[in-house]
């Protein structure tokens, strides 16, 4: 599966580091939020390496449906229900100043980007008291939102929220736009280069020990489990697909309220107009199918769009947090050493560049007004302990139901094409699995917290249902707070 934004974007040829290099700040990590970090902080005057473990954009930021948006479908209302009207304003005056600094590096830069309204919408009857909660919500916050009784749209909508001249764009090209930028002010970016241990100044790689004064730690989920943030965040996987459709293609950006998540918009391209599709969301790991989410995409459009022809077809990963505010500090309370942020909640096209413009005025000693809501380590975070309790439950549930199941089925014939499962050798569980006709057999105790993966079919990959680390057929490390590969399976002569 490969996104719109990375299907025939030109490959990046950044290098591998040498040991022992020496930079004020290491970033970790080549999204977003990496790579808006180390323009700031370089900008700034600091001496600064981006590390990314695979190539630029790989991972979320590359398959992101890329709405840079103040309406956020119902999350405004969420952070209404949990916390105080002055932080949500504090909330949305981050995502606002983001926003508008994206917009402008955009403009400077001669990158393109829509303009359109935003609009939440009630897919059913029973989802309109959700629409009007959020758009009370969002008046409180300070948003000029509007009533819409109607949607010009091929399906029955019940009432929406619209939100004009928000913004939309090709995420691939504004993350190399910043990229650049950054490399003009004398940032070294390295791609290829996974960190799987920061101790003292030493960011520790496959490749050696680089030395930092700060880290940042900008890797979707943190990849060092001081400060247990994977027990404060729950790990989502979402779809979406571009077609080309024979009728005409709404130009806004349109979220449901009520689930099955729908989301869409339009993408330019030189070959003309397409309509994006997105939705059918869950946690990761804990889905029997995967690839039933797509083909249930792929019907629901053709109902709608008839004639509609699939083109890509993609998947992404975020992180919920449990009080629904991002998590943007240190790692451990009063050390600022290395930095965090995670917990975009779907949104990190605005939270994302709100979190480098936090971090890095942190780093330079300073503090935007807003930045204390967004802080890492909160006392109003006991906002969320009901939903923390939920979501560490559910871990639980799927450590155990994983370990159990790997009981169960022993040793058999190897799947077939595109399939996966989890068995046993003895007492130890073993994933197989087979792609493009290459069996293979690896250990499906995750290395994090051991738990067992599940094949994930539509993505052919091993995803870890405890805290979301996924895995490559082979065993190799996709993302997640996983820093070390799956085992190979022990051969038998």
């Amino acid at each position: 599966m490969t996104s719109l934004w990375l299907d025939g974007a030109p490959a990046t040829t950044y290098p591998t580091p040498e040991p022992g290099l020496r930079f004020d700040v290491v970033v970790v990590g080549g999204g977003l939020t990496g790579v808006t970090t180390a323009l700031l902080l370089a900008r700034g005057g600091a001496s600064v390496a981006l590390l990314e473990a695979r190539t630029l954009g790989a991972v979320a930021t590359g398959n992101t449906t890329a709405k840079l948006s103040l309406l956020q479908g119902t999350h405004v209302s969420t952070i209404a229900k949990k916390h105080s009207t002055e932080t949500l304003r504090d909330y949305v005056a981050a995502n606002r100043e983001a926003q508008q600094w994206l917009l402008g590096f955009c403009a400077d830069e001669g990158i393109d980007v829509q303009r359109a309204p935003a609009f939440t919408y009630a897919g059913k009857r029973e989802g309109a008291a959700q629409v009007e909660a959020e758009l009370a919500a969002c008046r409180s916050a300070g948003l000029d939102v509007a009533w819409v009784d109607e949607l010009d749209l091929p399906f029955p909508t019940y009432g929406a929220v619209r939100l004009d001249d928000q913004a939309q764009f090709d995420p691939v090209s504004v993350l190399r736009g910043l990229a650049a930028a950054a490399e003009r002010h004398n940032a070294v970016i390295f791609e290829n280069t996974r960190v799987t241990e920061v101790i003292g100044d030493e960011v520790r790689t496959e490749h050696g020990v680089i030395r930092a004064g700060t880290v940042v730690l900008a890797t979707g989920t943190p990849i060092l489990d001081r400060g247990g943030f994977f027990a404060r965040l729950e790990p989502h996987r979402s779809y979406a697909l571009a077609f080309e459709t024979p009728g005409p293609i709404p130009h806004g950006m349109y979220l449901s309220a009520d689930q099955p998540t729908r989301s869409l918009r339009y993408a330019p391209t030189p070959q003309g107009e397409l309509l994006l599709v997105g939705g059918n969301g869950h946690i990761v790991g804990r889905e029997k199918t995967t690839r039933s989410k797509v083909a249930d995409l792929v019907d629901w459009t053709r109902k709608y769009w008839p004639g509609a022809t699939l083109t890509h077809s993609w998947s992404a990963q975020d992180y919920s947090p449990i009080d629904g505010l991002p998590y943007v500090g240190p790692l451990v309370p009063g050390r600022d050493h290395i930095l965090v942020a995670t917990g975009y909640s779907k949104w990190g096209m605005t939270n994302g560049v709100a979190a480098a413009l936090a971090l890095s005025e942190r780093i330079f000693g300073r503090q935007k007004d807003w930045a204390p809501t967004l802080e890492a380590w909160r006392t109003r975070e006991l906002a969320g302990l009901g939903t923390a309790l939920k979501a560490n439950g559910g871990v639980g549930l799927a450590m155990v139901g994983g370990w159990a199941r790997a009981e169960l089925h022993g040793d058999g014939d190897a799947p077939a094409e595109g399939g996966g499962r989890v068995g046993r050798d003895g007492v130890r569980p073993v994933a197989t699995c087979t792609v493009d006709g290459e069996t293979t057999a690896v250990s499906a105790v995750c290395p994090h917290l051991y738990g067992i993966v599940q094949w994930n079919d539509a993505e052919k990959s091993w995803d870890c249902p405890l805290h979301g680390s996924r895995f490559a057929p082979d065993g190799r490390v996709l993302e997640g707070p996983a820093t070390r590969p799956l085992s190979p399976a022990p051969r038998h002569s």
